[in-house]
């Protein structure tokens, strides 16, 4: 969070103004700001990251003409499979790539039938998909793609943030995320026909003072969120460097530990290090991730099974999907254990969280 002396010196005018929805100076101004830090031609605010991914979605008219399959992948949050369903659509499970838990692009073209209509890859962890082959499918097929980016703001692939690539992408500002604005959200793409569509489906549908052309929801992002997100956006540089010492700090740590894999960023990508993934091999690490969740519990260590379980087992999916049909995915959720990490975590409270880990090994 900002200082309370700067979050407080950015709402004061707010009690002049007295405008504190419905797109105010500071909605608009963080609008501008963040467009210009992701590089992206177009970006469009909302009141959390799921709205707006549900909003594109709606905005895209996806279904209207019959097709209704979404190509998606099972690890990943609630949010993204949540989406596609409550917009009507079927969600088809692809299975991921076990080096960075993305979708596997060499699965997508199997899955493509004549009801495909688009393909929502994610970014997990800040990893970033093999956007240049997806890139090449739904050309080939003639398909959208929108891209959940909720894990990977202020992250470049060959120099390019990656709200850049596909049709659409969606940002989550969560509290939780590398920026924030409490809770919040965006949608960046590159048409200038979505501008105007975006911002009525999130208001109501209501395209004039006496006109209502849509059956749109309210989704609208308050000043307030905005004026955290302002403050937040002057310190990101330094906290995605922050995190990355942290992460830099668990690699020395645990590197070369038998049954250990990371997902560490490639060299042509900046990555925001805002996870640390780390994926347990029982038969190799001499414990399984559950044991290494609860020593770390025992010391008054939170760490998270994130993704576990995988979307397909979810109670509200499982009866029409198969997790077995996505074995790495299925594979990596029964593995993988997310480790603290934060920007103030002090280094010396990371050699413990290790040590911790390290006991657990053979």
């Amino acid at each position: 969070m900002p200082s309370f002396e700067e979050y407080c010196d950015e709402i004061r005018d707010l009690w002049d103004t007295l405008w504190l929805t419905n797109r105010g100076v500071k909605h608009r101004q963080l609008e501008d700001m963040i467009q210009e830090y992701l590089g992206v031609e177009y970006m469009t605010l909302f009141v959390n990251g799921h709205s707006a991914l549900e909003c594109i979605l709606e905005t895209m008219e996806l279904g209207r003409d019959g097709r209704n399959e979404v190509i998606t992948t099972p690890f990943t949050f609630a949010s993204t499979i949540h989406a596609i369903v409550r917009k009507g659509l079927k969600p088809v499970f692809c299975d991921i790539k076990p080096d960075d838990f993305t979708i596997d692009p060499d699965k997508i073209e199997a899955l493509v039938t004549p009801r495909t209509c688009a393909i929502l890859p994610v970014h997990v962890y800040g990893n970033v998909c093999d956007v240049d082959a997806i890139g090449s499918i739904v050309r080939e097929h003639d398909l959208k793609v929108v891209y959940d980016a909720a894990h990977a703001f202020g992250v470049l692939k060959d120099g390019v943030g990656v709200g850049s690539f596909g049709d659409a992408s969606m940002f989550s500002f969560h509290a939780t995320k590398v920026f924030h604005t409490i809770e919040g959200g965006a949608i960046a793409h590159s048409d200038s026909l979505l501008c105007d569509k975006l911002a009525q489906w999130r208001n109501f549908g209501i395209t004039g003072t006496e006109s209502v052309e849509y059956v749109g929801g309210n989704s609208k992002m308050n000043e307030f969120a905005a004026a955290m997100g302002i403050c937040n956006l002057r310190h990101i540089d330094v906290e995605i460097a922050k995190r990355k010492a942290v992460a830099e700090r668990y690699w020395a740590n645990l590197e070369g530990v038998p049954g250990i894999q990371f997902c560490k960023p490639k060299p042509n990508v900046r990555h925001n290090y805002a996870y640390m993934p780390v994926l347990f091999d029982p038969s190799a690490f001499g414990a399984t991730r559950d044991d290494v969740l609860e020593a770390l519990a025992a010391e008054g260590i939170g760490a998270r099974k994130y993704f576990y379980p995988i979307a397909s087992d979810f109670e509200c999916y499982r009866s029409e999907h198969d997790s077995s049909e996505t074995p790495v995915a299925k594979w990596a959720g029964d593995r993988i254990l997310a480790l603290p990490i934060y920007a103030d975590l002090a280094l010396d409270d990371v050699d413990r969280i290790c040590a911790v880990v390290r006991k657990c090994a053979n």
